[in-house]
């Protein structure tokens, strides 16, 4: 048997250090449960940054991929299929818009909706093509291509990149009098997720997506949000920007859209803005590919069928009451929605240390900017599984000493 110490050293080998993952190795994975070579097991609180909302290989959306694998799996766009159609009218069904135009990465659909933005700019508002400027905020995460990267905060993004993309302003987030400030003529867009997730689950005061609602109409600026981490009923709603009661001129999905089993994104709108593209102003060889539109129909059924927005409201309320409970005097915040959620520890607190502790427990979870860790497990966790958890979480904090003073 190839044990997790081998796999590791055989990616890091022949693997770009791109990334710094937690020392585990994941074999075999079911609703909530991981298991490892060695037969170790885990319980998943990451969900793959929410890719994993209905849990891991769900037997529908397993059963969708098989069966449409059996039958088609790729025309490209230059024909039709026959299940690409019956996928987009589901997805607009459940998100309201009139539009979709289907993707493949979370990326993919930022990148488009940039597009779609600056068309929009140029053929609608009447903003002199080149001149378009979309506004953007401070700690976002949108995904990595040179275009996105270009308005990142973040310098571990940027690092030596250039030269970066033009067209873009940066304001603070959470901040509508600064959005207001700096849309002027040329301004085509607000970007926004509606959670921060990259950023620790910085969730905005209430109201502040109903006020860039108002801002954004106000000035004829097109409000896109960013629901590919948010969206899908992690937060308790089918969209995070629904605890807000608003409509986005455009969504950007991705994640859970898959299923956890294949990459599938999309960016929704109206036909007065989404009618804007025409045959060769933008496309994808695999985006509306018959294998994603089979796992895409199944993603939401189970959504729907297993009313995992009431689940994650119900189960993260009593998570966050849970956690608040916890005696360790590092902790300096509690926040997030749903079953998104963040432990935000002391300034200058090293949490790595601690998601190796939880591993060690059976308990997988990440952090993010040093001092927090996420908390975000399959919506389709039981209430018992929950328990499980917190009780791991529980054994762990509580064991983590306090600040030495100097």
């Amino acid at each position: 048997m190839v044990d997790s110490t081998s796999i590791i050293q055989k990616d890091e080998a022949f693997g770009a250090h791109n990334y710094h993952p937690l020392p585990v190795v994941i074999a075999t994975a079911e609703g909530v449960r991981l298991t490892d070579p060695e037969g170790r097991k885990y319980m998943d609180f990451l969900s793959a940054y929410s890719a994993v909302n209905q849990g891991h290989r769900h037997k529908k959306i397993i059963d969708a991929l098989k069966n449409q694998a059996d039958r088609c799996t790729l025309t490209s766009r230059a024909f039709h299929n026959d299940i690409m159609g019956e996928f987009l009218e589901k997805l607009c069904d459940y998100t309201g818009f009139e539009m979709a135009l289907p993707m493949n990465t979370g990326a993919e659909a930022v990148e488009t909706a940039l597009k779609l933005a600056r068309r929009w700019g140029a053929e609608v508002k009447g903003v002199e093509n080149g001149k378009q400027e979309i506004i953007v905020c401070e700690e976002n995460f949108h995904g990595r291509t040179i275009a996105i990267i270009s308005f990142s905060t973040d310098p571990d993004a940027r690092v030596n990149y250039g030269p970066y993309a033009t067209g873009f302003k940066i304001i603070p987030y959470d901040n509508t009098e600064a959005l207001s400030g700096a849309i002027n003529e040329n301004t085509v867009a607000f970007l926004v997720e509606p959670i921060q997730g990259e950023a620790g689950v910085f969730v905005p005061g209430d109201g502040y997506l109903k006020e860039v609602r108002r801002i954004c109409t106000e000035k004829n600026v097109l409000f896109i949000a960013d629901e590919i981490q948010t969206g899908f009923c992690r937060t308790g709603k089918k969209f995070a920007v629904d605890h807000d009661d608003v409509r986005p001129d455009v969504m950007t999905l991705g994640k859970a859209l898959g299923g956890g089993v294949f990459p599938v994104s999309a960016v929704v709108a109206d036909k007065a803005i989404m009618g804007l593209f025409t045959p060769g102003t933008h496309g994808s060889t695999f985006g509306g590919n018959p294998l994603g539109a089979a796992v895409g129909i199944a993603a939401l059924e189970v959504l729907e069928e297993e009313k995992l927005a009431e689940r994650s409201d119900r189960l993260g309320a009593f998570l966050r009451e849970k956690l608040s409970r916890i005696d360790c005097p590092r902790i300096k915040e509690i926040r997030g929605k749903g079953l998104l959620n963040a432990v935000v520890f002391d300034d200058g607190f090293e949490a790595w240390d601690v998601c190796l502790a939880l591993r060690d427990k059976g308990l997988l979870a990440k952090q993010t900017h040093g001092n927090i860790i996420r908390f975000a497990p399959p919506l389709v966790i039981t209430e018992d599984e929950l328990n499980e958890a917190i009780g791991i979480i529980q054994t762990v904090f509580e064991s983590i000493p306090a600040a030495t003073i100097a």
